[in-house]
């Protein structure tokens, strides 16, 4: 009786409903988390001017939630292999629906705080989960590009909660936007059904009778009868599930992801916090300013798309690296130009260069860890580039009080890009689990068990 690896089938599985269905509510769920992240940089003025706070204490609201998100990546990362990542994906979007939604109640800065900061720890929470249940389950052709189009839902969310804002802000104030947020709420029986869970978690947890179905979705002409058994995923060993990610020759390129997502946070929460301010003191009205929040998220549909693609077949280094050489040309170039229509292809390179190079660092992070680390992996650099969402805020918020020029202000943001890109640089893929030394020992380890 052969033992089945059930991550070859998936691997070497053709494209199929399945597929399509875990990339429609992946897709939504990223949707609303992007909707509900960026809905507070486009109402920040006007919260500013009805409850009369700062720039500093309004990046500061923005870098609590930041770091609720923080909390929620490395929790929920780890729950992830002891509840399963289906359920902790049903968890922590309806933690970040019902908040947000909640958040437009609040009378003041500080219960707003409250409200978003618990809202921040499903947002935190359910993205790398996301990452790793579509990379489990995607064909391995097409594993890169399907989990950068999940998350091109992220900059979908982002340009709807642009449009609402704009739209409904002048007549009804910022209070419907914030409702619209707790729409997740209604489809979470439809989700829970359509998702499948982890065949690593379900293998650990002894159900192949369940697996069996859900490969059967993929693969229907696999032959598996009652006499089918798999191998099992090496047992957990004992210490602290980050320490893992330095085993291997993994450390470098461990803290160099990290780097990477510290400076791409950076780049987006200081962008989805303060674009329209930015935009206003470059002489932008509030309205074409969230015209240009808009317009970034374009930019990071499009650069992960087509870059999504190019790293399947060049490589994520090769596309990862020029793209934060362009972000920061353009964020450096944003101040320069009165001309309206080169300021939306800038911006536009800036979405590319930030939101769309963090949605294919997830699919680069994902594949370099073996499944079994996978989740922490992710939620370990998530988790760390946060750190970068809770600085931006604040540090823009302090540096607007500078009174500093435009573009200069611009300039000091895109330090950011030039450090991604180094520290992208430098993380070593002959050391991932996707490379022959470590997939051969990966092998020879499970080999060992089975026989």
């Amino acid at each position: 009786m052969k033992a089945l690896h059930a991550g070859q089938i998936i691997d070497n599985s053709r494209f199929r409903s399945f597929h399509s269905s875990i990339i429609f509510w992946c897709f939504f769920i990223i949707l609303m988390d992007g909707y509900d992240v960026v809905i507070y940089g486009s109402v920040v003025p006007s919260l500013m001017e009805e409850w009369n706070i700062s720039s500093v204490t309004a990046g500061a609201i923005g870098s609590y939630t930041a770091a609720g998100t923080a909390v929620g990546a490395v929790l929920f990362g780890l729950l992830a292999d002891k509840l399963g990542r289906k359920n902790v994906i049903i968890l922590c979007t309806v933690l970040f629906s019902l908040f947000t939604a909640i958040a437009a109640f609040a009378t003041g800065p500080v219960m707003f705080t409250v409200f978003r900061v618990i809202a921040g720890l499903g947002l935190g929470g359910v993205m790398p989960n996301v990452i790793a249940l579509s990379t489990e389950y995607a064909p391995k052709k097409i594993r890169a590009a399907m989990v950068s189009f999940i998350f091109c839902g992220y900059s979908i969310g982002a340009i709807a909660a642009a449009m609402f804002s704009k739209s409904i802000l002048p007549s009804l104030g910022w209070q419907p936007v914030f409702w619209i947020a707790g729409l997740p709420l209604l489809l979470i029986p439809f989700i829970a059904k359509s998702l499948p869970e982890s065949a690593g978690f379900l293998l650990a947890k002894g159900k192949e009778e369940e697996l069996k179905k859900v490969l059967q979705k993929i693969e229907p002409g696999a032959q598996l009868d009652g006499s089918t058994t798999f191998v099992k995923p090496e047992p957990a060993k004992k210490g602290l599930p980050l320490v893992k990610l330095f085993e291997k020759k993994r450390a470098i390129s461990t803290i160099m992801f990290w780097i990477s997502c510290f400076s791409c946070f950076v780049l987006i929460y200081a962008m989805n916090t303060w674009l329209p301010k930015l935009m206003i003191e470059a002489g932008y009205s509030l309205s074409s300013s969230l015209v240009f929040v808009a317009m970034m998220n374009v930019g990071a549909i499009v650069g992960t798309i087509i870059f999504g693609r190019l790293a399947d077949k060049w490589g994520f280094k090769k596309v990862m690296v020029p793209l934060y050489i362009i972000g920061a040309i353009a964020l450096s170039s944003i101040g320069l130009t009165q001309n309206i229509l080169l300021a939306y292809l800038l911006i536009g390179m800036i979405g590319a260069a930030s939101v769309g190079v963090q949605n294919i660092s997830n699919a680069f992070v994902s594949q370099y860890y073996p499944p079994s680390m996978r989740s922490t992996g992710i939620g370990a650099a998530m988790a760390f580039g946060r750190i970068g969402g809770i600085f931006a805020p604040t540090f823009v918020g302090i540096l607007l009080t500078m009174n500093l020029s435009s573009q200069m202000n611009f300039t000091v943001i895109a330090m950011a890009a030039v450090l991604g890109g180094i520290a992208i640089l430098f993380v070593q893929e002959k050391h991932a689990h996707y490379s022959g030394e470590n997939e051969e020992a990966d092998v020879d380890a499970v080999r060992e068990k089975v026989v």
